[in-house]
C-alpha cells in the first residue's frame, strides 16, 4: 500500500488538532463523571470507525479490512490499560480531579511509543524474515502470560523505570495540584503526579509493543498500523473515566485478549509458511466473535454484582 506524504502531513494535523481540542475544552482540573466520558468516548470511537470508511474509498477494502481488525484488537488492548491505570491512580491516591492530566500526557507517550515500534517492526519484518517466528512466538508467549498470570500482584514503585527516576530526578512525595515540578526550599523537585506519569508511560511501554505486534500480523503497512493504533490510543483517556468504575464485571476479558494475542502470534509464523497469510475477513470475524463471547461471558458471571454507574 503505497501512501503519499501529504496523507502523513495530514493525518499529524487531525491528531494534533483533536488533542488540542481535548486539551482546551478539559483545561480546567474537574472530576470527569460516566456521562461526559460516556460522550467524548462515542466521538472518539465515532472518528475512529469514520476513518475506516474513508480508508475504503480510498485504498480499498483489504486496508480498510486491515485497519478495522487492528482498531478492534488495539481497542481491546486498552480495556487492559485501563485496568492497569485504575490501580496505578489507586496504588498512588491520585485525586481524580488532576487524573485526566496524567492521562492527557500519557495518550501523548503512547503515541510517540507506538509510532517508533511501528516503524522498527514492520522495517525488520521485512528486512527478515525470521522476525514474524520472533515476534509470533512473543505474542504466544503474551498471551499466555495474559490468560494464566493476569491477576499477579501489582507494584507500581518496583517499577524499574520509576525506582530509576526517583533515583535520578530529585522528587517530593506529595502532590501539588496538577504539576510535575514545582520547588520545595527553594529548591526545583518533581512531584508525586510525576512518578504516577512515568508509572503510566512504563507500564503503557509494555502494551505498545504487544499491540504493536499484534496489529503487524495483520498488515505491514505503516499507514494502516498507526492510523489503527492512534484512533484507538486517542480515545484511551475518556475510555479510562467511562469504564474505570465497571472493570470488576470485565472478569473474562482477559481470557479473550490473550487468545486474540495468540492467534495473532499464529497468524503471524503462518504468514512466512506455504499457508501465507490468513484471510482479513476471516481475522475480522474472529476477533469480533472473540471479544463478544468473553465480554458477554463476563457480563453474565458478574450480573448480581454489577455496580451503579455514577453520572
Amino acid at each position: 500500500m503505497s501512501v503519499p506524504w501529504w496523507a502523513w502531513v495530514a493525518l499529524t494535523v487531525v491528531i494534533a488538532v483533536m488533542l488540542a481540542v481535548d486539551l482546551f475544552l478539559h483545561r480546567d482540573n474537574h472530576v470527569i463523571g460516566f456521562r461526559e466520558a460516556a460522550l467524548w468516548s462515542a466521538v472518539w470511537i465515532a472518528a475512529g470507525l469514520a476513518f475506516g470508511v474513508v480508508l475504503w474509498l480510498w485504498q480499498g477494502e483489504d486496508a480498510a479490512g486491515a485497519y478495522y481488525a487492528g482498531y478492534l484488537i488495539e481497542k481491546a488492548l486498552s480495556i487492559d490499560n485501563v485496568f492497569v491505570f485504575a490501580l496505578v491512580f489507586t496504588y498512588f491516591a491520585v485525586p481524580a480531579a488532576v487524573q485526566h492530566k496524567v492521562l492527557f500526557w500519557g495518550v501523548i507517550g503512547a503515541l510517540l511509543f507506538r509510532l517508533v515500534f511501528i516503524f522498527v517492526g514492520a522495517g525488520l519484518l521485512e528486512t527478515f524474515f525470521w522476525t514474524a517466528y520472533v515476534f509470533g512466538v512473543f505474542l504466544i508467549w503474551t498471551g499466555w502470560k495474559m490468560a494464566f498470570r493476569h491477576d499477579a500482584e501489582m507494584h507500581p514503585d518496583r517499577n524499574l523505570v520509576v525506582r530509576l527516576v526517583r533515583r535520578i530526578v530529585p522528587t517530593d512525595a506529595r502532590y501539588h495540584g496538577d504539576r510535575f515540578f514545582t520547588r520545595v526550599d527553594g529548591r526545583r523537585v518533581a512531584t508525586l503526579l510525576f512518578v504516577v506519569l512515568i508509572a503510566v508511560e512504563a507500564t503503557d511501554l509494555i502494551f505498545a509493543i504487544d499491540s504493536v505486534a499484534a496489529i503487524l500480523a495483520i498488515t505491514t503497512s505503516t499507514f494502516v498500523v498507526w492510523t489503527a493504533n492512534a484512533f484507538a490510543v486517542l480515545g484511551l483517556r475518556s475510555l479510562y473515566f467511562c469504564l474505570a468504575g465497571l472493570l470488576r464485571r470485565f472478569v473474562h476479558l482477559h481470557y479473550g485478549l490473550a487468545f486474540l494475542l495468540a492467534f495473532a502470534g499464529v497468524k503471524l509464523i503462518l504468514s512466512e509458511t506455504p499457508v501465507g497469510k490468513l484471510p482479513i475477513p476471516l481475522t475480522l470475524g474472529v476477533i469480533v466473535v472473540t471479544l463478544a463471547v468473553s465480554i458477554g461471558w463476563s457480563l453474565v458471571a458478574t450480573r448480581r454484582t454489577a455496580p451503579p454507574v455514577e453520572s
